[in-house]
């Protein structure tokens, strides 16, 4: 029996990139002709027509699958609800925006045979500017010290192929603020790397905008680290052995030669370094107060406008409103 290859592509306005995308994976597809392969298109919410053209593309193909949300949940959430639709013994996540080489998918799949679960596209460099790839590599230089030490040294985003245990084993995480490749890797399946440079986009905007990568940093520690509740204990440590050891200096300066600490300077200083010191720690366990409210409410990871080629779909976490 031929085996299955499912291609999950999160859309989100990705109009004009959609048909290129659709040949060059289908190409690359008619390569790999021992396998049978599915293509499910997830529209996040997209305003420009996204839709209508993964409608025409299912017309002519009909191994091309596609879930609507109403609005925006979010590229991670998107890629959730791929995921569970999914029917294939392994499944490549990929960017719609041709970032990710379809190409790949021919090495991903050799790697697979090898044994491996996990398979990431690791970028070795990127078109991004100089500003913006230092910044990502301090990042992720931070996330395989701090957070996730087999996260590739270059990134990878949620460019991966994912065997189907790591498959079942994904669909079992429930999250909100989720992060697909720090769910992959926290499973601990067996990883390999398949090296590539990360091309600019050919057409379009991104839709990762500073916030949105800002969110997915704290995200990333908050979720899968202890660092950023360590610090407040290490921090509230260090402040308390200060206050005691600079207590102990102006007790003895009194005592011992009636020495007065003058000056509302220093005071002041003290004062606002401590309440800004407050402020981070709450700020911090606000983070995590959060996300406890999130689970708490119990709400669908997702919901689904509208479903086209799946045969009596069951999702596991979204809700159908319409198919």
């Amino acid at each position: 029996m031929r085996q299955l290859l499912s291609i999950v592509v999160p859309v989100f306005n990705e109009r004009v990139n959609l048909l290129r995308l659709h040949q060059e994976v289908a190409a690359v597809m008619r390569e790999l002709s021992d396998y049978d392969y599915e293509i499910i298109f997830i529209d996040d919410g997209s305003r420009d027509q996204s839709f209508a053209v993964i409608e025409e593309l299912h017309l002519r193909d009909p191994r091309i699958s596609a879930i609507r949300f109403p609005r925006n949940f979010g590229s991670h959430i998107a890629i959730a609800a791929g995921i569970d639709h999914c029917r294939g013994d392994a499944a490549v996540v990929m960017a719609a925006d041709l970032q990710d080489p379809p190409q790949l998918i021919r090495e991903f799949v050799a790697r697979w045979r090898d044994g491996y679960d996990v398979v990431w596209g690791a970028r070795t460099g990127r078109d991004d500017g100089a500003i913006r790839g230092m910044a990502m590599n301090a990042f992720y230089r931070a996330v395989r010290r701090f957070a996730i030490p087999t996260y590739p040294k270059g990134g990878t985003g949620s460019f991966c192929l994912i065997g189907r245990p790591a498959i079942d084993a994904f669909r079992r995480c429930n999250e909100r603020n989720r992060l697909t490749f720090g769910l992959i890797a926290w499973a601990g399946f067996r990883e390999a790397e398949v090296p590539y440079f990360r091309p600019q986009r050919l057409s379009g905007a991104s839709s990762w905008t500073p916030a949105k990568m800002i969110k997915a940093a704290i995200d990333t520690f908050v979720s899968f680290s202890l660092i950023p509740i360590r610090l407040i204990s290490l921090l509230g440590i260090t402040v308390s052995a200060l206050s005691f050891l600079f207590g102990s200096y102006v007790l003895v300066n009194k005592l011992m030669f009636g020495t007065h600490v003058l000056g509302w300077t220093s005071v002041m200083l003290a004062v606002l370094v401590l309440g800004g010191v407050q402020l981070v720690m709450i700020g911090v366990l606000g983070e995590y107060l959060w996300r406890i409210l999130e689970e708490a409410r119990a709400r669908p990871l997702y919901i689904v406008e509208r479903t086209i080629g799946f045969k009596a779909a069951e999702p596991q976490r979204g809700s159908v409103a319409a198919s």
